[in-house]
């Protein structure tokens, strides 16, 4: 899958997926210095998981974001579009909920989770704000949503840096230590044509979540995103823009 292939055919980010699974944390691992493994120690503390909670983890992968919500006692659910990831992250976490999906037609009923989150998986989905809407359906009134991704850092040599080790740094890494360094190319691809912090806060209240917030991680390289579905539906933006007579 090459030059990120911004149709993102469900099919061909699922195969990639499938290859790329038994080295996939490793990799991440190696590619960010550690640094994903502190990225998601936020991502929990964001979620803020508490006992009984029931919580979606959509692009769940081998299950490294849903295991340390799960330790603190939440039921957590993991979806994913790749059958390969799911084999594996059932191997790693027999005791998570593994469940083949898709971020944009999630096979849940309305109001079933009281959190649903997502980390590095909202720039592969093909149509994002249909799996933001998809979220905030799932979600019970009163839910909230976290979304963890690469952004972009806003202070320009930060950023300049950071582009350079995409563009060189990440490809070399991926020849050397990846099975499938082509699917490195589409990582570099995706991320550099994913919008900035702004634009997914405003994705966020478009699809009804309100109390929308970010906050950046290692000067802007991760943003993690937050929102509340409110308790009244009628405070929700697209009611909103109902009730104007405006349709976005």
């Amino acid at each position: 899958m090459s030059a990120a292939d911004q149709e993102k055919q469900p099919e061909d980010v699922a195969q990639m997926f499938d290859d790329t699974a038994k080295r996939y944390d490793f990799m991440n691992t190696l590619m960010t210095f550690g640094q994903a493994q502190l990225w998601r120690v936020q991502m929990t503390r964001a979620v803020d998981p508490k006992t009984g909670e029931r919580i979606l983890d959509v692009a769940a992968g081998t299950g490294a974001s849903a295991a340390p919500m799960a330790k603190q006692g939440a039921l957590v659910t993991c979806l994913d579009l790749s059958e390969g990831m799911i084999e594996e992250g059932r191997k790693r976490h027999p005791n998570l909920e593994f469940v083949h999906g898709s971020a944009e037609k999630l096979p849940f009923e309305d109001g079933t989770f009281d959190a649903v989150t997502i980390t590095f998986g909202l720039r592969n989905v093909q149509q994002p704000k249909a799996a933001l809407a998809e979220f905030y359906r799932v979600l019970k009134p009163g839910g909230r949503v976290v979304v963890c991704e690469f952004s972009r850092p806003p202070v320009k040599f930060v950023r300049r840096g950071y582009d350079t080790y995409m563009k060189l740094a990440i490809p070399g890494m991926a020849k050397l230590m990846s099975s499938n360094p082509e699917s490195y190319k589409y990582l570099v691809d995706s991320i550099r044509s994913w919008p900035d912090q702004q634009t997914l806060s405003l994705w966020l209240r478009t699809a009804g979540f309100t109390r929308v917030a970010h906050r950046n991680l290692s000067m802007g390289v991760v943003a993690l995103h937050r929102g509340h579905k409110p308790r009244s539906p009628e405070l929700s933006m697209p009611s909103v823009l109902k009730a104007r007579g405006t349709d976005e």
